[in-house]
């Protein structure tokens, strides 16, 4: 399946009401597994969050989550503290590729029982019923931030509590802020210092009620195309100041690419700055917020900017090796770009290669990210469905912003 798209026009014009933050849902179905008084509204309607909401109700011993690998992590923690059977837990052959073995070395030093299924490192795993009495333990923090918020989340369930060490660079140190912000809501007592997260035992939450706020990372590829078009104004309802969302960071980071952002009481307003005067070259650090990476880049190719973003280590075990498939899509169009492990330098083109075929790689976010290019360039998206795992109305949202 492909999807062929061009812009229409140059001026973009859209109000979308974006659903609930992938990230806040999944780390709320968590807790509201452990504490099912718990009330969730305006959860994520992506296929990621459903996968993790259907395995979380299943009575199954045999739990396959297909691409989702924050259902991988979060799951392997959660079963290992609740499971009273065997329970195997599994995932697309992607899934299969993408490490796991620091999560489970570190849930097997507080007691768990989990063997490996096929290839020792990697799921699928065999998760049997254990008592995790241990509190302490390290772990490296520049892998993925995923492994500390899984077992972040399962904390509050340990009679002793938990102490988490963290080694080397901090990774995705937002999100690590995100389960803790949920925790201290719900009534668990935290501490986060000197590279030590210490979460105490709770046993009755003293929060019920969570409003889930919408998604800064799919609201990047609004950005993108504001920044993109010649003129444009969107509206993206329910977005407020001070979000717990390290991707809110794409406030900044699009300032400087003529984007001005506005929050009112309705959300947020994104208009073009008519005047702006581009940079020739920008240098970001995403280590913070590695997800916007795929649509920096694009929007740097479509405004014939170069760019070096560093902090990208984390992008090779997302679910393709996103800086090697950037590289490959990004030189599709003309631009020359070097990779290393943790870096992406692009050097952009003036003319944009017409009706070039976009591969997703199974990646949502490299389907997304290339989309608003279609306002300089016409280009064809193949798999376009991938858009599901995060924002399942993507297409109808270009379409309503006026990409044909």
């Amino acid at each position: 399946m492909m999807r062929q798209l061009s812009a229409s026009q140059n001026q973009l014009d859209l109000e979308w009401q974006i659903s609930g933050s992938k990230s806040e849902s999944n780390r709320l179905l968590i807790l509201q597994a452990f504490y099912p008084q718990i009330k969730i509204t305006n959860l994520s309607s992506s296929q990621d969050t459903q996968v993790l909401k259907k395995a979380l109700q299943s009575k199954s011993q045999s739990i396959n989550i297909g691409h989702a690998g924050t259902a991988m992590r979060f799951l392997t923690a959660y079963f290992s503290v609740i499971a009273t059977k065997e329970i195997g837990l599994t995932g697309s052959q992607r899934m299969q590729e993408r490490p796991i073995k620091i999560l489970v070395e570190a849930l097997r030093n507080l007691g768990a029982k989990i063997e490996y299924a096929k290839q020792k490192g990697f799921p699928p795993l065999v998760i049997k019923p254990s008592t995790l009495s241990g509190n302490q333990v390290s772990l490296p923090a520049n892998i993925s931030s995923q492994y500390i918020s899984a077992l972040l989340l399962i904390a509050p369930q340990l009679k002793n509590g938990l102490q988490i060490g963290l080694t080397q660079n901090i990774t995705s140190l937002p999100y690590i802020k995100m389960t803790l912000s949920l925790l201290r809501q719900l009534g668990v007592k935290t501490n986060f210092q000197n590279n030590t997260i210490s979460v105490n035992f709770l046993e009755k939450p003293i929060q019920n009620n969570f409003q889930v706020e919408p998604d800064w990372s799919s609201a990047s590829y609004f950005y993108s195309l504001v920044a993109l078009s010649k003129t444009s104004k969107i509206l993206l309802p329910g977005f407020v100041n001070n979000s717990i969302q390290g991707d809110a960071e794409i406030i900044e980071i699009y300032k400087q690419f003529g984007v001005k952002t506005s929050f009112t009481e309705k959300g947020i307003s994104l208009q073009k700055d008519e005047g702006n005067n581009y940079p020739k070259k920008v240098e970001l650090d995403l280590s913070n917020t590695p997800d916007l990476a795929q649509t920096i880049a694009v929007t740097c190719l479509g405004l014939n900017i170069s760019c070096v973003l560093n902090g990208l280590h984390t992008l090779k075990i997302k679910e393709t090796d996103r800086l090697q498939a950037l590289k490959t899509e990004l030189e599709k169009f003309g631009a020359k770009v070097q990779i290393s492990h943790d870096q992406l330098k692009l050097s952009p083109t003036q003319n944009l290669e017409k009706d070039v075929l976009v591969e997703t790689y199974q990646d949502h976010r490299m389907a997304m990210a290339f989309a608003p290019l279609a306002v300089k360039t016409p280009l064809t998206i193949q798999n376009p469905e991938v858009v599901k795992k995060s924002f399942p109305n993507f297409w109808k949202a270009l379409a309503a912003a006026g990409i044909r």
